[in-house]
């Protein structure tokens, strides 16, 4: 099997050595090249093309913002950011994000080398996530999805909702259900954007960190016709409205009355997630039934097949990003393989099933 090719772009000598020992220490890559700058980066690349490129932000002659744009506009690659200025929920995070980044890493500013050491595993499997993106180039750079940490047991939804379920009744309220995560940020982007202000109350599971999921809902509001915003606890899901689950919290809905309200609470990972797409996909099939369309879109692992197996089981309307346009087929496929997924379309399709749904 071929190694995977890791280009780092880092302005700092030190931590270029740091991230050379770090991927050089894993039998799976192979450290294509550590330069300088984008400059240096451009010629190496005329070279030989890496799988990944780990990209600083603050360097000279180029600025990595500048040069991830340029990369995905160009020849589309998985890009990891590394630098102190993506800390979560950050301006520049956000603009990593949006530009394409497949994920972020964020160096320490006090003992770099040490920091970087100590997050070694981490580092290099964020690397690996990054190399099994697919299809850059059918998002360009409008169009990072934070590794979570898995505890030592795979735990499941039942660790976060409650024990006792209650008869559905007939609501007119519909609801949209979203689960997502590698890819999703960008994807999400798509959909989002192509709705009008008219459309079902929208629940979002992204798998993110905490903090970042605020600035990344402020993002998309600021250029969705719908209101986007971090989900708070017993709000309600109304028509024209997204609510993303923040990070490192579980969000489920529930009934209130003829309406749904979300649930924000907090609990061990689930699927070695926190937020968990079974715990919110579950939790829309025991309270909304037929009244729900279940999105599962690109993302690793298989959150969200159970929970989507479960609502279509109950009636619930159920679509999966197809392959060839998600950037990770892995959650979508799981879905599949489960029998969850009543049809697999393009992720520039999704909007329109969103809206034919709800006609």
């Amino acid at each position: 099997m071929d190694k995977i090719k890791v280009l780092v772009v880092d302005d700092s000598a030190v931590i270029r050595q740091v991230m050379t020992e770090i991927i050089q220490g894993d039998s799976a890559l192979v450290l294509d090249a550590a330069v300088a700058d984008p400059i240096f980066a451009m010629k190496r690349m005329e070279i030989r093309w890496p799988d990944v490129i780990v990209l600083d932000v603050e360097m000279p002659r180029m600025d990595g913002i500048t040069f991830l744009k340029k990369i995905m506009s160009e020849r589309p690659t998985p890009v990891v950011m590394c630098s102190t200025l993506t800390a979560a929920g950050t301006e520049t995070a956000m603009q990593a994000m949006a530009a394409g980044a497949i994920d972020i890493i964020t160096k320490p500013k006090i003992g770099a080398k040490l920091g970087l050491l100590e997050e070694n595993k981490r580092i290099l499997s964020v690397i690996k996530c990054a190399a099994k993106a697919r299809n850059l180039d059918q998002l360009r750079i409008t169009k990072r999805t934070a590794l979570v940490s898995a505890p030592a047991k795979k735990l499941t939804a039942d660790a976060i909702l409650d024990k006792a379920t209650s008869a559905m009744k007939e609501t007119t309220e519909q609801i949209v259900a979203i689960g997502t995560s590698t890819g999703g940020t960008q994807a999400l982007e798509v959909v989002l954007t192509a709705l009008p202000r008219v459309c079902p109350g929208i629940v979002v599971v992204q798998h993110m960190p905490e903090k970042f999921t605020a600035a990344f809902a402020n993002r998309l509001n600021g250029i969705c016709e719908v209101e986007v915003r971090e989900a708070k606890n017993n709000e309600r899901l109304l028509p024209g409205l997204v609510l993303i689950a923040p990070g490192g919290k579980h969000m489920t809905l529930k009934r209130s009355g003829a309406f749904y309200i979300v649930e924000v609470r907090d609990g061990p990972p689930v699927n070695r997630h926190k937020p968990s797409v079974d715990v919110l996909f579950r939790s829309v099939a025991k309270s909304a039934g037929k009244n729900a369309l279940g999105i599962i879109m690109t993302g690793m692992g298989d959150d969200g097949a159970r929970g989507l197996l479960e609502m279509h089981e109950v009636g619930s309307k159920t679509v999966g990003q197809n392959e060839a346009t998600s950037i990770v087929y892995g959650m979508p496929k799981e879905a599949v393989k489960m029998g969850g997924v009543d049809e697999e379309v393009d992720l520039d399709a999704i909007a329109g099933k969103i809206m034919n749904f709800y006609r």
